[in-house]
């Protein structure tokens, strides 16, 4: 009798953990780097190749690559809910929010690698992961650090314009409201510092630091911080009420170099957003000994900032049956 009861309740047990393993494990999935060895083998020299052929004629194309996941994963995650335009269910699109409009691009490069990938496994690769894929490759082909970039995120159904604008950092933020945006997503102090030293290549436009340059907070003074011979050159370049479209380097040190002039050039003053220079120039915050050491430590920023990437690329990755594997990464299946 004892031993009837003992295996009847063994195996209630054993039916109640299937049951909530059952509705657990498409959240609880884990990403790997060895997720499409069997599937697509060939996926990262894909990748690589098609960013190779777009950056012969671009060499903006791979800081713009970068910032495409980094926008995705701050907004529902690491789903590139980016990506898809209006259609179907889609009724806004991130792309038209304040922080992307007339500055996120690259999009045209993301067909290709999906086309690439379409032809060589089709169905395979989720445009989620092609945005991984696609910021590490162009890292490191700028001779920034390299990483094992975890796998296996599906794609999302639905876009989040609001999202976009209200979760996404600006370059208008205090430290302390963009500590908050990376805290919100698990990253910490560190991870925020480091990924904002993808800003060692790429541009921005006049019209995210032009306020620095003539009327910083309302002062109708340049902001106090700024080198004054960066803040000549600048005004040279952005002249009050020019054209806030015209692009200056981010680093104008090594604008198309991943290294670590960035840091180097916040502890002369001379970080182009307000948000670069807060991390140097806020009494008292955490971030400046941050700087100081991956300024004078190369090897330091590069292992931190892989570490970061791949802690910003596990946010909220739809897995296992949640989401899909778009056919093109503009719209929904079947829209």
């Amino acid at each position: 009798m004892l031993s009837t009861t003992y295996n009847n309740s063994f195996f209630l047990l054993t039916i109640i953990i299937l049951l909530v393993l059952s509705f657990v494990s498409p959240s609880n999935a884990q990403l790997s780097s060895t997720f499409y060895s069997k599937t697509c083998p060939k996926v990262s020299s894909i990748v690589r190749n098609v960013i190779k052929q777009a950056r012969k004629s671009d060499p903006r194309i791979t800081a713009s690559l970068t910032r495409l996941h980094f926008h995705d994963c701050f907004v529902n995650g690491c789903d590139a809910s980016l990506l898809l335009d209006v259609g179907g269910n889609i009724t806004q699109s991130e792309k038209t929010a304040g922080p992307n409009n007339n500055s996120a691009r690259g999009f045209n490069v993301i067909d290709n690698i999906k086309a690439a990938l379409n032809s060589s496994c089709p169905g395979v690769v989720s445009c989620a992961d092609i945005l991984a894929l696609a910021a590490e490759a162009s890292v490191s082909l700028e001779k920034g650090p390299s990483w094992k970039v975890l796998l296996g995120r599906r794609d999302g159904l639905t876009a989040n314009k609001t999202g976009a604008n209200t979760l996404l950092p600006t370059p208008f933020e205090t430290l302390a409201q963009i500590t908050a945006k990376f805290s919100a997503v698990n990253l910490n102090i560190t991870d925020l510092v480091a990924l904002s030293g993808a800003h060692t290549f790429g541009r921005a436009q006049c019209q995210f630091f032009s306020q620095r340059l003539y009327n910083f907070s309302g002062t109708g003074n340049p902001d106090p911080t700024l080198n004054t011979t960066y803040l000549t050159t600048l005004q040279q370049s952005c002249p009050q009420n020019g054209n806030g479209s015209t692009l200056n380097n981010l680093d104008p040190s090594s604008p198309n170099t991943f290294d670590k002039n960035y840091f180097t050039n916040l502890l002369n003053n001379r970080g182009l957003l307000q948000t670069d220079q807060e991390l140097f120039s806020t009494n008292g915050s955490s971030t400046i000994s941050i700087v100081r050491n991956f300024a004078n430590n190369k090897k330091a920023f590069f292992q931190a900032f892989a570490q970061a990437m791949i802690k910003m690329g596990n946010i909220s990755p739809l897995t296992g049956t949640q989401g899909e594997i778009r056919a093109d990464c503009k719209k929904v299946n079947g829209s």
